[in-house]
């Protein structure tokens, strides 16, 4: 027979177990947006400053349109950061490819691709 006090700790297990299990599936998103995802940094770095000007991380429609371009550019790539370019560029977007890479791809404000730098991903 289960006492009154073993329930509250199975409950209390349960609970924990449960909350925990969503926390982590709250969180897994944000961990695997790098991989062809959703976010625009996942690496932790901030935003840099170059020619005076900060860059910017990318959200929404903005995010998505660069993304989409450098994708279908580069297929298998995985997007880490997608910003504001301080160095020439509108947009840029920091990728390692298929074949392992790293690159940052540049892109004007009609999102085509200008340029892809090897070697400066992440």
């Amino acid at each position: 027979m289960i006492t009154v006090q073993k329930a509250a700790i199975n409950t209390a297990l349960v609970a924990a177990l449960v909350g925990g299990g969503a926390y982590l599936a709250m969180g897994y998103p944000i961990l695997a947006s790098s991989t062809n995802g959703t976010q625009s940094s996942t690496d932790g770095k901030g935003a840099h400053q170059a020619n005076g000007i900060t860059e910017q991380l990318l959200t929404g429609s903005t995010a998505t349109r660069v993304r989409n371009a450098v994708l279908a550019a580069n297929p298998g790539a995985t997007v880490h950061r997608i910003e504001t370019d301080a160095e020439g560029a509108v947009y840029e977007a920091h990728i390692t490819k298929a074949d392992g890479s790293r690159a940052t791809v540049k892109l004007d404000g009609s999102f085509n691709i200008t340029a892809t730098e090897a070697g400066r991903g992440r």
